[in-house]
């Protein structure tokens, strides 16, 4: 039976890749935001965000553009713009509502517009977690991010978010949310009166 001598180098390496070992599976493990969720490659594969966006024209929701229309897709986590003057389109990924219960869906209108909204829980969100505060003015922490355009329907709005994460997800409590570079985008070209449609 021969023996080969250890090395130092090659024992300093088997070391260092066992301690590594847990690391890299823990690594997998958790998503780009620090957060646990299954692997991947046991999950089915799904379509979201830029993957899932259907093309949309106007024309199929609305009769005229007035002065700009705003399709809120709930299905492919989109919000599309097209502004009056018939040239200006934009399209967004959004969070949408966490059920299919809770969006509102049908014709409305942005009927009001703020900058670093304050955010007041309806008693329903209450309800569900009674921790939250009465009333939250604007700043970092606001769920409503930079950004708001109220719709004529009470207690639902577009909105900005701080938290990443949201967007491309069932997140929200019947909002459409945009992340807040996104939102202050669109708040420069919505204005009250725009006709919204909630798909």
């Amino acid at each position: 039976m021969s023996s080969k001598p250890i090395h130092r180098r090659a024992a300093l390496l088997g070391l260092g890749a066992a301690l590594a070992a847990p690391g890299l599976l823990r690594a997998q493990s958790v998503d780009a935001f620090g957060q646990n969720e299954e692997l991947t490659s046991d999950q089915p594969p799904v379509q979201r965000n830029i993957s899932s966006f259907r093309q949309q024209h106007w024309q199929d929701h609305f009769e005229t553009l007035g002065i700009g229309c705003l399709l809120a897709d709930v299905t492919s986590r989109a919000v599309h713009y097209w502004d009056g003057d018939g040239v200006t389109y934009r399209l967004y990924p959004s969070s949408v509502p966490m059920s299919k219960e809770l969006p509102k869906r049908g014709y409305t209108e942005v009927i009001r517009k703020a900058q670093n909204p304050s955010w007041t829980p309806t008693a329903s969100m209450r309800e569900r977690d009674p921790t939250l505060p009465l009333r939250l003015e604007g700043g970092p922490g606001n769920p409503l991010g930079t950004r708001a355009m109220y719709l004529s329907w009470p207690a639902y709005l577009v909105h900005g978010t701080h938290d990443k994460r949201k967007i491309g997800r069932q997140s929200s409590s019947g909002c459409i949310g945009l992340y807040n570079q996104h939102v202050e985008q669109l708040y420069e070209l919505v204005k009250v009166g725009t006709q919204v449609r909630v798909l």
